[in-house]
């Protein structure tokens, strides 16, 4: 597909077990474009697993959305961490006594609530790797069939965002709370940028302890503007109520933990990524009354959102019961049962039942739009989307 309009940028968000929706989006792009072969690929947290693969298949972008979408419809809990009774009381146990005993030094100090050395093994077995490094990305940019791949993490120690880079005649760059850091990606970039705070262990990144990358991260679309983009297909995982739609309540009487910590993650990961593009959007539109010689070196850089068309948690509420017995019971003790959209249970329901529904909703959302779609990535222009008061 031409890409005369300037260069294109997919943008992943996260969102653990909801990035699959991703996958489905990205499913019904390649069968409607199959000529499809965005420069730039850019992920966080979850979305980070999605672009490492992306970049590291050779070949045509449908194959390589074809594995992706294999990978994820065989997907079980048990493949992403831990998931038995010994291994869960554990570790409760071992935060249990840490926060009984005031922290002491006598106790061992635990590093996520969860085991994640199956994502780590599973990872390695299916991005194509040498000792870790993802030489399939390597290959891309050597070959020319990606000019960057950036993957962002949040590293713990300066509580800064980094966004790593792998790519060719990149920039880097440094802004309050965030930068980039050039060399080769490694499997350890993509899973500390997929370890969601507190549940799972944070990665040794160099000097530094990473996490997941959407925590700091206030300007999700930039890495991808610092990497030369001109237009940005970006994949959000967050719902959002349609002008004029009535609030629902989630919940009836006092919020349990698990409505607060869904909250919290909607607040900390996701909302900054349409906030962000509405951002965009409004500086766009206004350099498109600016001569270009009083520009200052900004360029005009159309965004496209493609977003669920309904509440991923209450989709996730209704699936619950394939959890594996022993999560269910630990989950459902901070009350994923007692609100109707239990946010924080979609992060980690990495279960068929699950995430099959959510890659039909993200193909079916996709082909809604297909027309204007073609149109935005045949450099045509589309209507923006409007901003909705929540960002004005």
């Amino acid at each position: 597909m031409s890409t005369a309009a300037g260069a294109l940028a997919l943008v992943m968000s996260g969102g653990g077990a909801r990035a699959a929706y991703q996958v489905g989006v990205l499913r019904a792009l390649a069968r409607n474009f199959p000529d499809l072969a965005p420069p730039i690929v850019t992920g966080v947290s979850a979305g980070a697993i999605n672009a490492a693969w992306l970049a590291s298949r050779a070949g045509a972008f449908r194959l390589a959305v074809d594995g992706l979408v294999d990978l994820w419809a065989g997907l079980r809990s048990r493949d992403v961490f831990e998931v038995d009774l010994a291994h869960l009381a554990a570790s409760f146990g071992r935060w249990g006594l840490r926060l009984a005993t005031g922290g002491s030094h006598a106790m061992p100090s635990p590093r996520g609530m969860l085991d994640t050395a199956p994502l780590d093994a599973l990872l390695r077995a299916r991005l194509p790797n040498r000792d870790g490094r993802l030489i399939g990305v390597e290959a891309a940019v050597a070959q020319g069939r990606i000019d960057a791949v950036g993957i962002t993490t949040s590293d713990y120690v300066s509580g800064g965002s980094v966004t790593w880079v792998e790519g060719r005649e990149v920039t880097p760059w440094r802004r309050p709370h965030r930068r980039s850091a050039e060399g080769p990606l490694t499997i350890d970039h993509v899973r500390a940028s997929a370890a969601l705070p507190l549940l799972f262990p944070a990665v040794r990144l160099g000097s530094g302890w990473h996490g997941d990358g959407g925590i700091r991260l206030t300007a999700p679309l930039s890495p991808a503007l610092h990497l030369g983009a001109r237009r940005i297909v970006a994949i959000s995982t967050r719902y959002r109520p349609a002008p004029g739609e009535a609030p629902r309540p989630m919940v009836h009487g006092y919020p349990p933990p698990a409505q607060v910590i869904g909250a919290l993650t909607n607040a900390v990961f996701l909302d900054m990524f349409d906030f962000d593009a509405a951002n965009l959007a409004r500086i766009t539109r206004l350099l498109t009354h600016v001569p270009p010689a009083q520009r200052q070196g900004m360029v005009p850089v159309g965004a496209m959102v493609l977003r669920p068309s309904m509440d991923l948690g209450r989709l996730a509420a209704a699936a619950e019961v394939a959890m594996p017995r022993a999560l269910r019971f630990f989950t459902r003790g901070f009350g994923t049962r007692d609100t109707e959209s239990p946010d924080s249970l979609s992060l980690l329901l990495f279960e068929p039942a699950y995430l099959g529904r959510l890659l039909d909703l993200g193909d079916a959302d996709t082909e809604r739009r297909i027309e204007e779609i073609g149109r935005f990535l045949r450099g045509e222009g589309v209507e923006e989307e409007p901003l909705s008061a929540e960002f004005t």
